[in-house]
């Protein structure tokens, strides 16, 4: 997660992450354990089909909080390191 923390961009959503994930842009995508399945399925599913690593996080809360955002947040992506 500390490299999610000190990305220079990333994405913070699940439609946002979607998205860089179809254009190439993601590294990395994180994704939280207490995030609705059918919510992160379809992101999930593209990630593995182009290849691209997906990190478990404990919760939403924690996701949203490495994102720096006050809310949780179902998944994020590093686009820029």
């Amino acid at each position: 997660m500390k490299r999610l923390i000190s990305a220079r961009k990333r994405t913070v959503g699940t439609k946002q992450t979607l998205k860089a994930v179809e254009r190439g842009l993601a590294k990395v995508v994180y994704v939280a354990k207490t995030a609705d399945r059918h919510v992160v399925e379809p992101l999930l599913q593209i990630c593995a089909e182009k290849g691209i690593p997906v990190i478990q996080v404990d919760s939403m809360q924690a996701l949203g909080k490495a994102c720096r955002i006050d809310v949780g947040c179902a998944s994020a992506a590093i686009t820029e390191e």
